[in-house]
């Protein structure tokens, strides 16, 4: 393939360390790709507006060009100020997942605004907002969900992740589409089936004339699946799930150990200059 235009990294697991934070040696081959020509972006589960309050925590508020986020529902470009969303769950087929899930230990989080927004306060929204540094706020569901909203998390423990799967197997709405996956030990997704991180890239990348060929994705997750597949340039994580490394060019270190930065330096960058 062509040597990639853009690179899009999915945030948790693969960006970010084990202590969420991005190391100092995968920001320098970061700085060194946008350097050398090439974009940067940021392709998550977690919402625009949260990822975008984060950026200087992580020392990427100068670097990154483009943010995806809530699995590809929003599109944000920080150098043209152009924001774009897509396909937003109904409230009422929230409601109705709610309830499916209502005799089990769990919580559900809506994203929205940078903030978490929760049904009830628990222990499960707690840990939540503590990982991914994202304020929570309790409010009355039956008010919140008069609109349409991007997606909605199951948020509960590891131990009860696989009874979350298995009643997920159940769940059916002929009015309106949804589709869930699990993307945390802890977090079990509903949203449009027609969002993916992909379309939310497509969306990104198409005012430059690109296509899904110029993108090299790193990701690790069962979600980021998709997106590691489709791309010109699939990356995956050694501590990636197996659905998602099987479908990768190329698996790189961790993310505890500069898997990223080292793919930069020594494959991408040397590329480009070869």
């Amino acid at each position: 393939m062509n040597q990639p235009k853009i690179l899009f990294f999915d945030l948790d697991g693969t960006l970010l360390n084990s202590e969420g934070v991005v190391t100092e040696k995968t920001l320098s081959a970061l700085k060194k790709a946008r350097e050398a020509g090439v974009l940067l972006g940021l392709s998550t589960g977690r919402d625009v507006n949260s990822v975008e309050t984060l950026l200087p925590k992580w020392k990427l508020d100068s670097i990154i060009d483009i943010l995806v986020g809530t699995g590809g529902a929003e599109v944000a470009d920080r150098n043209w100020n152009r924001i774009q969303s897509a396909f937003p769950l109904d409230g009422t087929l929230i409601h109705e997942i709610m309830d499916h899930y209502a005799d089990m230990d769990v919580n559900f989080a809506i994203p929205y605004d940078g903030i978490l927004y929760a049904p009830k306060d628990d222990r499960h929204i707690q840990s939540l907002s503590k990982a991914d540094h994202v304020p929570y706020k309790v409010v009355d569901f039956d008010a919140f969900l008069t609109e349409p909203k991007p997606k909605v998390m199951i948020v509960c423990d590891p131990e009860t992740m696989d009874q979350v799967v298995e009643r997920a197997s159940t769940f059916a709405n002929e009015r309106y589409k949804s589709a869930a996956l699990k993307t945390a030990s802890i977090l079990y997704e509903y949203m449009d089936p027609r969002i993916s991180k992909p379309l939310g890239i497509q969306m990104a990348i198409e005012p430059f004339g690109m296509t899904l060929e110029d993108v090299c994705a790193f990701g690790d997750a069962d979600n980021d699946h998709a997106m590691v597949l489709q791309a010109g340039l699939g990356v995956a994580m050694a501590n990636g799930s197996d659905a998602t490394k099987h479908v990768a060019d190329f698996i790189i270190g961790d993310n505890d150990h500069d898997g990223i930065a080292d793919f930069i330096d020594t494959f991408l960058l040397q590329e480009g200059n070869s």
